[in-house]
């Protein structure tokens, strides 16, 4: 019993709509601007014609098999599976004063589908997408008019799902619109910092709202926030590394202040001043940031490194996960370059916890790789059990640690189009889909070895870890 986790402790994984579902124009749902990115989050933004599609038009096509799909996360022993909501099927241009009931009823059946194995849904509001009617017709998130069209999709879903759902989260990864503004607030990619943090300002508005709206309609849920969580180390003892450090971990930390304490922190006042920067901001916007969040929850896959010295940074420097880190010269990377870090995941959650005390959730979590089948169709995924097994070992000493910690949802329990380039042969899950990057393929799915690992893992409750 050495690692063993609570009896409460939720374990499962975590999919996005937009990278599963499929069924893109399907019973009435818009367009979003996911499906504006054919070729991923950093790749070009294509304006949709009668002939254009894209691997996420099908993905893996859950919209249909989510009955298969949740019975082989039944079959690992889940308690709880992470998903989002597309905004775009509920209100396919987002300003809609009655919702499509077909968009609806849809996330009904799939609850209900969960619930016949007591697995918990676990609902994302927005997850890297939103409707595109609103960035072409109102400007995205530069707009205050989305704060209203949001709260209200946001009220739609709550009083919706109120007996279904118990867990939700506002934004995914919400600091990285500060490095992909198209994506995160939509708005176009070469637009001023002013303008990427007023329309930041309109997001955290909105999410205050949501979670206010959260505690009316369903007083017996619990609604967090959820951040890109690649904590950054100096690169030397330089004390000029270490403020460095300090300056650039509260550009994503700062999000999770507002969030929590309700206000903005006066480094970022400062910062504003500084960059001339100069927020609109009400009274009531104010009053609305007071409403804050019951848990954390965050996505951890690797750590970084920052300097002082600019030009040792920019020489250095590599992408993961959408950010930019100079490497840590002690750890190893993976294929993409992410550097693995499990002893990164233990120290985040003691920083966030001392720096919160609330609730933590890890939401995302995973090993990207290009698994290839045996010539017995059998896949065997080691490397990623080595991950994940480092990884929940540091899960377990922060609960030591006395960090309360919730729960963990693996990114993700199946192969799915990733988000950075649309891939497919980028590889997460415990259960294999047969499609390749081209749209190939039979869309079977098949256990990897890893899935029987994870099913020992969260029957023993840890037990099993090594």
């Amino acid at each position: 019993m050495k690692h063993r986790f609570p009896e409460d402790f939720l374990w499962g994984g975590a999919i996005a709509a937009n990278q599963v579902e499929g069924a893109y124009a399907t019973d009435g749902k818009g367009l979003s601007t996911s499906d504006l990115t054919p070729q991923g989050v950093f790749g070009p933004i294509v304006e949709r014609t009668a002939n254009s599609s894209s691997i996420k038009d099908i993905a893996i096509d859950f919209y249909h098999r989510y009955p298969q799909d949740i019975a082989l996360f039944a079959e690992m022993g889940f308690t709880v599976l992470r998903l989002s909501i597309g905004w775009t099927r509920i209100f396919p241009n987002g300003d809609e004063k009655t919702p499509n009931e077909a968009g609806l009823a849809f996330y009904d059946r799939l609850f209900d589908e969960l619930a016949k194995y007591g697995i918990q849904p676990l609902v994302t509001l927005s997850h890297y997408e939103m409707p595109y009617a609103l960035v072409k017709n109102e400007g995205g998130w530069g707009s205050r008019k989305t704060i209203e069209y949001f709260e209200h999709y946001a009220r739609t879903v709550f009083r919706r799902y109120r007996d279904k759902v118990k867990y939700w989260l506002t934004f995914n990864e919400i600091n990285m619109s500060l490095h992909e503004p198209f994506t995160g607030v939509g708005l176009p990619r070469d637009s001023s910092r002013q303008q990427i943090y007023q329309a930041i300002h309109h997001q955290l508005v909105a999410s205050a709202r949501a979670v206010k709206a959260c505690h009316e309609i369903i007083p017996d849920a619990r609604i967090g926030n959820m951040l890109l969580g690649s904590i950054l180390y100096p690169l030397s003892c330089k004390p000029a590394d270490v403020m460095e450090s300090l300056h650039q971990n509260r550009e994503w930390q700062f999000f999770g202040d507002v969030q929590v304490r309700g206000a903005y922190p006066a480094y970022m006042q400062r910062f504003f001043a500084e960059q001339n920067i100069a927020l609109s901001v009400t009274d009531q916007d104010r009053e609305d940031l007071k409403a804050t969040v019951d848990f954390v929850s965050f996505s951890y896959y690797m750590s970084g490194c920052v300097t002082a010295d600019k030009a040792q940074a920019d020489a250095l420097k590599a992408r993961g996960n959408i950010l930019d880190m100079v490497p840590n010269p002690h750890l190893d990377s993976s294929e993409w370059g992410w550097q693995i870090d499990p002893e990164g995941l233990r120290y985040l959650l003691n920083v966030l916890y001392d720096r919160y005390q609330k609730p933590l959730f890890i939401v995302e979590n995973g090993l990207g790789a290009r698994d290839v089948p045996e010539a017995d169709g059998t896949i065997n995924d080691d490397y990623r059990i080595q991950y994940l097994n480092s990884h929940l070992l540091q899960v377990a000493e922060a609960l030591k640690d006395g960090v309360e910690i919730w729960g963990y949802t693996s990114w993700a329990p199946i192969d799915m189009v990733s988000a950075s380039k649309a891939e497919m042969s980028k590889r997460y899950g415990f259960i294999y889909v047969d499609r390749d990057d081209t749209g190939n393929g039979s869309l079977a799915r098949r256990r990897k070895k890893s899935f029987s690992w994870y099913a020992g893992v969260i029957k023993s409750r840890g037990d099993t870890l090594k």
